[in-house]
């Protein structure tokens, strides 16, 4: 479960064995959010989320669409060699 980017005190992860479309999962110390990535120049959308509050969701989309290219090029290589 290679950490790609941090966000604070968050994990921004990609699961090397997970499925298609490209996504992250983002988490915290309790909750966790997954958002569809829309390579390759996004802009990234929210797939589900288990306990951030809306503010805080907000911070990631754009902490994460900052990041987009850096993104999708950590998707495609780590599903690439698997």
């Amino acid at each position: 479960m290679p950490t790609v980017l941090r966000i604070g005190n968050l994990r921004v992860v990609i699961y090397p064995n997970d499925h298609r479309p490209a996504h992250v999962h983002v988490i915290g110390p309790g909750p966790e959010a997954v958002f569809y990535l829309n390579c390759s120049a996004g802009p990234v959308r929210l797939r589900e989320n288990d306990g951030f509050p809306n503010r805080e969701l907000n911070r990631i989309e754009l902490a994460l669409n900052k990041h987009i290219a850096e993104l999708c090029a950590a998707w495609k290589e780590i599903h690439d060699h698997h």
